[in-house]
């Protein structure tokens, strides 16, 4: 009997190490999750990216509220959360890989009948390409260097190691007009509200790899508001079926009930298999007042010249009242 309860006593020791080992391991797998996670973010490269129809929508648009602000006299910051390196090479390196380029700017760059918006933007391309062939391609820093004027500031946010240090060396001409600040935008961005001139341009654009930059992003947006309410606020994501992406536009509404507009442009099908980008939006908070008419002229052009399936669209919405 005693042999008998021995066996029994030493069986359930070995189910409960067991199951003791087991949840063990599962504690160290999500630990290890949760380390790595801002790895697989940092993994993240825009370059791969560069030019391509994403870019296209975000970057004619901050072009135009660029030129908007440059009109008074009265100086102004931009502010990028998430900067990457500034400039991208497309005939090497990672954008020569995927030439995402190719279904985006490269569509734009010799057409001759471009509306007012994308002709504006398409020229800023081009001042970086002097010879005439498209070889690179300017991130938003570099767009909004081209429009700043002695009296304007920037200040960029960039995490990623690699990034960083490009970046640097593409603005180390730029002295005190331009301060980079290695961490992270949306922690960051907080210490800087609101800039001396209260007048101001924030892009916040994170790669949205980490499902979380979705609800990082609206607390952000959030906290700006709080801050700095006159500011203006661009917001690009990623039009993808992830649950995140697809609720996301009605969720930033809900930030401030009037004084928003949205656009998207869907190129082609969302995909079967789930996986893979099929468009982008931009949600901009207190827009200037043109902006939507631009638009109107725009995202119908873009849906003809960058469509890549029947399903290509565009939306464009506005609350002002």
């Amino acid at each position: 009997m005693k042999d008998t309860t021995r066996r029994s006593m030493a069986r359930g020791q070995k189910v409960a190490l067991t199951r003791s080992a087991t949840i063990d391991r599962f504690r160290l797998l999500n630990a290890f999750i949760a380390y790595c996670r801002p790895l697989f973010m940092l993994s993240y490269r825009h370059g791969f990216h560069a030019g391509n129809h994403a870019d296209v929508l975000k970057h004619a648009i901050v072009v135009q509220m660029l030129r908007y602000l440059g009109q008074k006299d009265k100086s102004y910051w931009y502010i990028d959360t998430h900067s990457g390196a500034g400039v991208y090479s497309l005939t090497e390196g990672f954008a020569a890989k995927n030439a995402e380029f190719d279904s985006g700017i490269a569509r734009l760059w010799d057409r001759t009948d471009l509306p007012p918006l994308l002709a504006d933007y398409v020229d800023e391309v081009k001042a970086l390409n002097p010879g005439g062939d498209l070889r690179f391609y300017p991130g938003s820093p570099y767009l909004a260097w081209r429009s700043m004027r002695e009296q304007d500031r920037m200040r960029l946010y960039e995490l990623h190691s690699t990034e960083i240090d490009v970046l640097r060396h593409n603005f180390r001409d730029a002295g005190r007009r331009a301060v980079i600040y290695d961490g992270d935008g949306f922690d960051g961005i907080k210490a800087i509200l609101p800039p001396p001139p209260r007048r101001a341009l924030v892009l916040i654009d994170p790669s949205y790899e980490d499902k979380r930059d979705y609800a990082r992003t609206l607390a952000c947006l959030e906290e700006c508001i709080k801050r700095f309410a006159t500011g203006t606020y661009a917001v690009w994501y990623p039009q993808v079926t992830r649950t995140e992406s697809q609720r996301f536009a009605e969720q930033l509404k809900t930030i401030q009930p009037s004084g928003w507009l949205h656009a998207t442009l869907s190129v082609k099908a969302p995909p079967t298999d789930g996986f893979g980008l099929f468009g982008s939006g931009m949600f901009i908070l207190n827009p200037p007042f043109k902006l939507a008419s631009e638009l109107k002229k725009a995202l119908p052009y873009l849906v003809d010249k960058l469509g890549q399936d029947a399903n290509a669209s565009f939306k464009l919405q506005q609350r002002t009242d």
